[in-house]
């Protein structure tokens, strides 16, 4: 059994963690692709997972080497979005865990690499859990996220803005992408992991700990008040 911190605040990630999401940004961007060709595979997902969506897209147009520009792939993607963000289901385990850290009085930010415009469409059908967070930053659209995941940036804002400004190491990270869990360890935070489990097992190395599903999150090996039987 490995030696975990307590903590005091919880900090979310959102693509992929509390929304499925990630199978969505995957037909989009294969809509888009295979336009000229190409095919968006694992092997590149694996490289973007939780970059800022301008950052994702260059990346991919380099990557197939796309005869397009960021700003004509991001278009078409908007127009794809509209239509398949608004049926995006949570993940397992989401809801009990978020409303139980709620009720225990327990500090949640969420700290998306999305914009809000885009975080907006896709957790319309979920406004309700996503009520549950104390404050949200976008790091798609806010000003203050210089730079993205990996960059530490978007997890030391989230911690900045609670009210009591807690040391970072002091705050949980929940993610699923590995520049989500690069961008963790960098701000010295402890982040929980719950991966694809499609994605290659070197890329999980980082993480403080490893689940295959936030229902099997035990609140109790990090201080946090044990979910009641």
């Amino acid at each position: 059994m490995m030696n975990f911190k307590n903590v005091t605040h919880c900090i979310f990630d959102m693509d992929g963690l509390l929304l499925d999401t990630e199978t969505l940004y995957t037909v989009a961007y294969n809509s888009v692709t295979q336009e000229h060709g190409k095919t968006y595979t694992w092997q590149h997902k694996a490289q973007i997972m939780g970059f800022k969506s301008t950052d994702a897209v260059q990346t991919i147009i380099d990557m197939l080497e796309l005869p397009i520009t960021a700003q004509v792939f991001e278009d078409k993607l908007t127009t794809l979005y509209q239509e398949l963000f608004p049926k995006c289901n949570l993940m397992p385990g989401v809801e009990r865990l978020l409303r139980h850290l709620k009720e225990n009085n327990i500090p949640v930010a969420l700290a998306t690499s999305s914009s809000q415009e885009s975080s907006d469409l896709k957790t319309q059908r979920w406004k309700h859990i996503f009520d549950y967070f104390d404050h949200k930053v976008y790091g798609g659209s806010d000003p203050e996220v210089s730079q993205g995941k990996p960059s530490p940036d978007i997890f030391l804002i989230a911690a900045r803005r609670f009210p009591d400004n807690p040391d970072p190491s002091k705050c949980l990270v929940f993610e699923d992408s590995p520049n989500g869990v690069q961008a963790a360890v960098a701000a010295k935070m402890q982040v929980v992991m719950v991966p694809d489990p499609q994605l290659p097992k070197h890329l999980m190395k980082d993480a403080t700990l490893v689940l295959g599903s936030l229902e099997d999150f035990k609140p109790e090996s990090f201080g946090l008040p044990p979910f009641v039987a």
